[in-house]
């Protein structure tokens, strides 16, 4: 179900980790707003979209979802049955950047207080990511330049260093959390998203009417300060 665009402050002379913080409450607020059943509704449209995007990718990483993230669970099971490798996070000692696979809803599971549902079996280490053929990733919103606000804790950040180059990374968000009109917070560390997956579309950044819209209303903004 789609919902308005969500109203997002300037953070211009905010500390970037403050700035940060005030997005993800504003977002995180937005977020709760949605039932039960509109939740279920956004993670049965991912599931066309996310195999749409990954195409004939042989080995996906993705995530389990939690909370009122868009819910990846029934797109999980669509990638398993049509044959993809499916990696998933295991958070080891001290957050270890590790993967598992998928293999079924029922063997996910909450295996540390505070953590989300991982699979069993073998655990991969980080560099498993680089078998990736594509990559899902959650995020808070994502901005014209690729920027991702994610949950802050910089799990994502460490780990996609060790994706194949080149590899198609998408973030995974709901329609209204793509930002065009202020430019997220970003840090040195923060690794930039090239594509992004909602429930009604897929798309790369590169090239999009996204990006050229925001850009567009970006220099007219300026070009309007410059005036007064």
């Amino acid at each position: 179900m789609e919902r308005p665009h969500i109203p997002l402050p300037r953070t211009d002379g905010y500390e970037a980790e403050d700035a940060k913080q005030m997005l993800r409450q504003i977002i995180r607020e937005h977020r709760a707003l949605r039932t039960p059943q509109e939740r279920a509704e956004v993670g049965r449209s991912l599931v066309a979209q996310v195999l749409e995007a990954v195409g004939a990718a042989r080995t996906v990483a993705a995530w389990v979802s939690q909370g009122t993230e868009p819910s990846t669970l029934a797109s999980l099971a669509a990638l398993h049955e049509q044959g993809c490798t499916v990696l998933l996070p295991v958070l080891g000692p001290g957050l270890n950047r590790t993967w598992g696979h998928y293999t079924s809803a029922q063997d996910l599971a909450v295996r540390a207080p505070g953590r989300p549902p991982e699979p069993s079996g073998p655990v991969l280490p980080a560099e498993a990511v680089a078998d990736a053929d594509v990559v899902l990733i959650p995020a808070l919103a994502i901005d014209a330049h690729g920027t991702r606000l994610g949950q802050g804790g910089g799990w994502y950040d460490r780990v996609l260093v060790h994706a194949r180059p080149g590899t198609p990374v998408f973030a995974v968000i709901h329609a209204e959390e793509l930002v065009g009109d202020v430019t997220l917070p970003r840090v040195e560390h923060d690794v930039p998203v090239g594509a992004v997956i909602t429930p009604d579309e897929w798309f790369l950044l590169e090239g999009s009417a996204f990006r050229a819209e925001a850009l567009a209303n970006g220099a007219s903004a300026l070009d309007h300060l410059a005036e007064r």
